[in-house]
């Protein structure tokens, strides 16, 4: 990075999504925390420039990043299942889970970044009539900051999954400010995004493999960067019975095309959501990618469920980045990232307001990978 770069820190950080994304607008990402020590250990490998500290950001006091003049950008996303839609039980006020948000607040308060970047479920905007939002923009101009807030779909920004996310972007900067517009006319789709890996049988365990040969899609080439292969081809070993399920399901259906005499051991079948056992259409984008694991997705072709590096595909998150632990791990750290691209859609908006010398420091970083 260059020392006209914006220098930032990354909150909450997971695997470190929202990090890549920065990066590739040309942001320095000076630190991050994540008390969770596999999805930190993921951060670490794929982020070697950056600290990062392995605890829960409430035990954080004194983050330790001198700006000394730089232009600087706190961002993060408190963990969102208390938020989402799916969750029903525990989307109220009296989770405290709900209320991580207020440690992302504290540290906005301490470091008085000049801009700061919040990300979470669109459920958010929902919850209890829109308290955690009004909640957040209200300290946020408390302190200063101009905000502007919304909703956007990753799918129109290159990221093949119709997956919607709530962001606040503020600044304490006298500059007008807006979230980024749609990038792409047409959304990439399942096909051109995974089409070119590797066929995998259900349990598949060999982490490397070679690209098959063939013409990828644009996208896939984008992923694929410079290599040969690639990593993190796993599958989970679903039991065969379930694998049976999997043959009754056409392109776009769930579980409701299951026969009855295969989902004896459900006491309600008919109880289950509509994302269960959802095979994925090759012709649209992904569903949203979240615990696809748990979710049972089902591979548009194929009888088995998503491999992380598919699923990591479909959360855009380019082949030279490299998911670590087991598989149960992986899938979490990619099914709770923020896409990288959809991240550095953001993160532009900021870059672009400080113009031509911010934009190289973009150049040099891509240039690398």
């Amino acid at each position: 990075m260059t020392d006209e770069s914006i220098i930032g820190i990354d909150l909450f950080a997971g695997a470190g999504g929202m990090s890549l994304g920065a990066r590739m607008a040309g942001i320095d990402v000076r630190l991050a925390v994540e008390k969770n020590p596999h999805a930190a250990a993921t951060y670490a490998h794929n982020h070697p420039e950056t600290k990062v500290v392995v605890d829960d950001v409430a035990n954080v006091s004194d983050i330790g990043v001198e700006k000394r003049g730089r232009i600087s950008v706190l961002f993060g996303g408190p963990p969102c299942q208390g938020f989402s839609t799916s969750n029903q039980r525990t989307r109220g006020s009296a989770n405290r889970a709900n209320w991580l948000f207020t440690e992302f607040l504290r540290i906005v308060s301490a470091w008085r970044p000049d801009w700061v970047v919040f990300e979470n479920v669109r459920g958010i905007v929902e919850t209890e009539g829109g308290l955690f939002r009004d909640r957040i923009l209200g300290e946020l101009e408390r302190l200063g900051y101009d905000t502007v807030n919304g909703v956007l779909c990753a799918a129109n920004f290159g990221v093949p999954q119709l997956r919607s996310r709530f962001f606040v972007l503020g600044t304490l900067r006298d500059v007008q400010i807006e979230l980024p517009k749609p990038s792409v006319r047409r959304a990439v789709n399942v096909q051109q995004a995974i089409g070119d890996l590797p066929e995998l049988p259900n349990g598949a365990n060999v982490d490397y493999l070679p690209y098959p040969t063939g013409r990828p899609s644009i996208y896939a080439k984008m992923m694929r960067g410079r290599r040969s292969g690639c990593r993190n081809h796993l599958v989970t070993d679903n039991a065969p019975q379930v694998v049976k399920r999997y043959c009754h399901i056409p392109p776009g259906g769930n579980w409701e095309s299951i026969p009855a005499r295969l989902m004896k051991n459900y006491a309600d079948r008919t109880r289950c959501h509509t994302g269960i056992y959802r095979r994925l259409r090759q012709d649209e984008p992904s569903c949203v990618i979240g615990n696809f694991r748990k979710n049972m997705l089902v591979h548009p072709t194929q009888h088995r469920g998503l491999s992380v590096r598919e699923a990591a595909r479909l959360q855009s998150f380019p082949d030279w980045y490299e998911f670590l632990g087991s598989i149960g791990f992986q899938q979490q750290q990619v099914g709770d990232a923020v896409p990288p691209l959809l991240a550095k859609e953001v993160f532009a908006q900021i870059v672009r307001t400080y113009g031509r010398e911010a934009g190289k420091a973009a150049s040099t970083w891509n240039a690398r990978r």
